[in-house]
This record gives structure tokens, sequence and C-alpha cells, in this order.
């Protein structure tokens, strides 16, 4: 998640409307300590009993974790992409990523062309 965290600027323009959830079955004061310490830009939702996980397909039944999959949501707040699992060591899934945020909500284009 330190690739992701290290990318974000560049993958969201430092926020276009897009959110991209991560799901644990950490407890919640667990992941908010992780995510205040890591400096995590990202949210992470706290799942300790994997409901979550297997209302989405996220949930190994075998570990009792969740698999580390990323959920973008869209401006619309739906889930436009998922991500499972999501390959944090992986340039071909920051780069999946990114087509999935620019699809879902385009940099402006100026007058000239260019982006904003």
């Amino acid at each position: 998640m330190e690739a992701y965290r290290d990318q974000y600027a560049t993958l969201f323009n430092n926020g276009r409307k897009v959110i991209v959830l991560g799901v644990s079955v950490d407890s919640d004061t667990t992941l908010a300590a992780w995510a205040r310490e890591a400096d995590f830009p990202m949210l992470f939702a706290s799942d300790t009993g994997g409901r979550v996980g297997r209302l989405y397909g996220a949930f190994n039944e075998r570990t009792k974790l969740d698999d580390r999959s990323l959920f973008v949501i869209g401006p619309d707040g739906r889930i436009a992409h998922r991500m499972q699992p999501f390959n944090q060591l992986s340039a071909a899934a920051y780069e999946e990523l990114a087509r999935v945020i620019d699809r879902l909500s385009p940099l402006p284009v100026t007058k000239e062309g260019g982006e904003e």
C-alpha cells in the first residue's frame, strides 16, 4: 500500500471525485492507526466479521481474511471497478487503476487543449 500512497497525487491529481476503498478484517482502531502512521490518503473500511468482504467476494473463508481488494467508487457513489486482489507491487496494477480513474473522472481540458 505504500506504493499506492506514493503514487496518489499522480493517480488522482490529488482528488477527482473518485474514491479508492480498501476493506480489511482489522479493527477500525488498528486501521486508523496504521493509516495515520503511514500517511495513507485512501480510505479503509473495517470489516471485522468479514460480512462486507463476503458480499463483494473479497473474503477468504479459509484464512478468515479479506484478499486486499480495492474498490474504486465513482463520482456517482457506486462501485465502478474492483481490483481483486490489488497487487500493490505490480506496476500494471497502478496502470490499470490510473486508466479506471481517468475513465471515471477525466482531467479537465483547457481552451488550449491541455490539461488544467
